[in-house]
């Protein structure tokens, strides 16, 4: 199971992936992302008002069988997020080559 610090980090920048491709909205959303990683509802609605509220994202609303639907489209901001994630990627490997590493180390004994 994922840290649930690292995956709030990680939902932010899938989020905004998908959203770099199209505009979307929420239950869309959850069915983009059930390939890759698990996200429910009540854990994607506070990330895109965070989103929203960081200039990550911006809302906008389109009538659907009556109703009007919330759809989300990225920002400069969210633009940025991702390329700054992709710019930390190589630092992310490296730190995850360490533990994998440290962690197949069978020299030491466990206490």
């Amino acid at each position: 199971m994922i840290d649930p610090q690292l995956k709030r980090g990680l939902l932010d920048v899938c989020v905004l992936s998908i959203l770099r491709r199209e505009d979307s909205y929420g239950y869309q959303l959850i069915k983009d992302l059930s390939g890759c990683i698990e996200i429910s509802e009540s854990t994607l609605y506070p990330i895109l008002r965070r989103l929203e509220a960081g200039g990550c994202l911006t809302v906008y609303s389109v009538e659907h069988n009556g109703r009007l639907r919330k759809f989300y489209r990225i920002a400069d901001g969210g633009v940025r997020l991702i390329d700054q994630f992709l710019t930390s990627w190589p630092e992310i490997l490296r730190i995850y080559d360490l533990i994998k590493e440290c962690a197949e180390d069978d020299t030491r004994a466990v206490s």
